[in-house]
């Protein structure tokens, strides 16, 4: 009896409608863009995106992921010095990522046109590496190689993509006169133009510049138009009097970037020689007072924030980094160097560039642990250990962008080649970013594309190739 009441009991209590009734609510798309903005990082990103069909198409979203990096800078995986790869290592907080790259990626380049030794890094730039190696105009048997006019491709090592750029116009070719001595056989400099928040990612452009007895010449490729056009020369004269070159050697160099132009110090830092990149002009600057006329003063150029312009100078033996912003002079006047702080590092560091908002430094010692590169955040103030180094490190070429950017799959493009996305580098990008223990990249296809190609040379450009050849 007692049993059957608490059975009819149970049949007549309400039952609980709460779970049933009340779902949650689903988030309107248009709010989904706004939310991901405010993930703290790229592996936050590619987390959420491995939730649903709905937040994977967010996240792939190209013009998303621009407004993404604009707000968040892309990991520094690393850097890549005469292909070999130094990843970020533990506790650094992109080693996760930078494993996964170093092991997906093949920085030996070896699916480039053979002889792939023969191809010399350059420059790296969002996640794409410039190569080139002399041509056949540039061979001479008495003096083996001038490099003038190189043969110059820009590959994507983790998608082992890549695009052989077209030669230099004769044309253009004849503007250089007396092109003066750079180091080991060379006379001209080849580097990225990093992309701005509204270009297309799938476009890039590169520079090609030699410094002559009597003036500066540079020309521009775009990837867009497949052409090369001239960047507007300047005379040595014009920029600044007085100033030749008797040696035969180059006038400007330790090239370093910041805000859409690039930068190159004289051996006394007398000058900055300027290449605004949205204009492209050249022009003169000076750098603070205390580094005139002293060759033994280190020169690094960051990013501060907001479009402002910090500078280091380190003057090499001292263990003194003083640090100093641009500010725009009373009513309008020329801006002017301001001493911020000086900061105490110690003896064995050295400059070796600079990217973004962060210096990069070479940390010397008598044991091989000590040996590093590190980076000093301009905002922060701190130092950070990126690597442990075998050998000195003279330039450092920063190694960034990946994952999210993955997520839309960005190609080495001619600007004609078909937005298509690949699910598996998707899938895989994502798998790293949340550390799962399976292969980065588990398939390589060796056959060019025959597509791709052709559609290279119909947009002016050379074969755009797949993996070898």
């Amino acid at each position: 009896m007692e049993t059957a009441t608490l059975d009819h009991r149970r049949s007549v209590l309400p039952r609980p409608h709460c779970v049933e009734e009340m779902e949650s609510l689903p988030i309107p798309d248009e709010l989904l863009p706004e939310i991901f903005l405010r993930l703290p990082s790229p592996a936050d990103l590619a987390r959420a995106s491995a939730a649903c069909v709905s937040f994977r198409r967010v996240a792939a979203d190209r013009a998303f992921l621009r407004r993404y990096r604009k707000l968040h800078a892309p990991p520094l995986l690393g850097f890549l010095d005469s292909k070999v790869f130094h990843s970020a290592a533990p506790p650094h907080h992109s080693a996760p990522a930078a494993s996964a790259a170093a092991l997906a990626a093949d920085f030996s380049f070896s699916f480039l046109r053979a002889p792939a030794f023969d191809w010399a890094v350059q420059d790296v730039c969002d996640g794409r590496v410039l190569l080139d190696r002399p041509s056949q105009r540039d061979i001479d048997e008495e003096r083996r190689y001038e490099v003038v006019f190189p043969e110059m491709v820009v590959c994507d090592p983790l998608h082992r993509r890549y695009l052989l750029l077209p030669p230099i116009p004769d044309d253009l070719a004849a503007s250089v006169e007396h092109p003066l001595w750079k180091k080991r056989h060379r006379y001209c400099e080849t580097f990225l133009v990093p992309s701005e928040d509204e270009d297309d990612e799938t476009s890039f452009n590169v520079i090609w510049m030699v410094q002559c007895a009597t003036k500066v010449v540079a020309l521009a490729f775009s990837s867009s138009t497949g052409q090369w056009r001239a960047v507007s020369s300047q005379s040595w004269s014009n920029l600044f009097a007085g100033l030749l070159s008797s040696t035969g050697h180059i006038l400007f160099r330790c090239r370093q970037y910041a805000y859409g132009c690039f930068y190159w110090v004289t051996d006394c830092r007398e000058y900055l020689l300027v290449l605004d990149t949205w204009r492209m002009e050249f022009s003169l600057a000076y750098p603070p007072t205390e580094a005139r006329g002293d060759c033994n003063i280190d020169i690094g150029i960051v990013e501060t924030g907001e479009g402002g312009l910090g500078m280091f100078l380190h003057a090499r033996m001292s263990s003194d980094l003083t640090y100093y912003t641009l500010r725009q002079g009373i009513g309008g006047s020329s801006s002017k160097w301001h001493k911020e702080k000086t900061v105490s590092l110690g003896s064995k560091y050295m400059f070796i560039g600079s990217t973004g908002s962060y210096l990069v430094l070479h940390q010397g010692g008598s044991y091989a642990l000590e040996r590093g590169c590190l980076t000093l955040d301009v905002k922060m103030f701190q130092l950070e250990r990126v690597c442990a180094l075998k050998y000195f490190m003279s330039t450092a070429l920063a190694y960034c962008n990946f994952p999210p950017s993955l997520l839309s799959t960005p190609r080495v493009s001619s600007g004609t080649q078909e937005a298509v996305e690949e699910a598996i580098l998707e899938e895989s990008a994502v798998a790293s970013a949340l550390q799962v223990e399976e292969p980065f990249y588990r398939h390589h296809d060796d056959t060019t594309s025959v597509d791709d190609a052709d559609a290279g040379h119909q947009a002016g450009v050379s074969t755009t190739g797949d993996g070898a050849d």
